[in-house]
């Protein structure tokens, strides 16, 4: 399990993009990682399952005290006190996708608990190609989540497209899930 500083999680909070003005981690005290989750109502859940959980929470039901950001190959998740690194799963990159018509937000690690974008509870079709070997990775019509987002578990060390159709519109952007990937995606508009 990979452990970052608090000065190190106030810099990747920083480098969010999503998350809140003035969110502050500092350190009073060393909590085990089961009580951290425990106090979130996230005991019981892998870093799949939290993810998961997280991202489709009702944008008015957020967690006002807990910043998740999600990385490459790590959950960092942190409150007013302390701070859990949880590592995904081997191999796996989330990619949070929010695609738009008329407004976005700079965003390069999605914010679980603070992104939102513009196209909540929207049905869009979503494909994602592999640029290396041409295999849709997927093809689904999906429901995006009240957070106006929509995360795909992707193979660690890919780049390749995502194209997005909502109502006649389309858009297409690359991404990559590589170590110097962004895991939220905020610049396909949709056309």
């Amino acid at each position: 399990m990979k452990r970052a500083t608090i000065g190190a999680a106030a810099l990747a909070l920083t480098l969010t993009g999503c998350s809140t003005a003035g969110s502050d981690s500092t350190a009073s005290g060393e909590a085990s990682q089961e009580e951290f989750l425990a106090a979130h109502d996230l005991d019981g859940m892998d870093t799949a399952g939290i993810i998961d959980h997280l991202d489709r929470v009702d944008v008015a039901e957020r967690s006002t005290d807990l910043i998740a950001s999600v990385r490459p190959d790590e959950l960092l998740l942190t409150d007013n006190n302390r701070e859990v690194v949880l590592d995904l799963p081997e191999n796996q990159t989330y990619v949070s996708i929010a695609p738009y018509v008329n407004q976005t937000h700079d965003c390069f690690y999605h914010s679980l608990t603070t992104c939102l974008g513009e196209l909540g509870n929207e049905n869009i079709h979503v494909t994602i190609t592999d640029g290396a070997t041409g295999e849709q990775l997927v093809d689904e019509q999906v429901t995006t989540f009240d957070n106006g987002f929509i995360g795909f578990w992707m193979p660690s060390d890919t780049t390749g497209t995502v194209e997005v159709s909502y109502q006649g519109h389309t858009g297409t952007t690359g991404f990559s899930t590589t170590d110097e990937g962004a895991t939220c995606l905020t610049d396909l508009r949709l056309t």
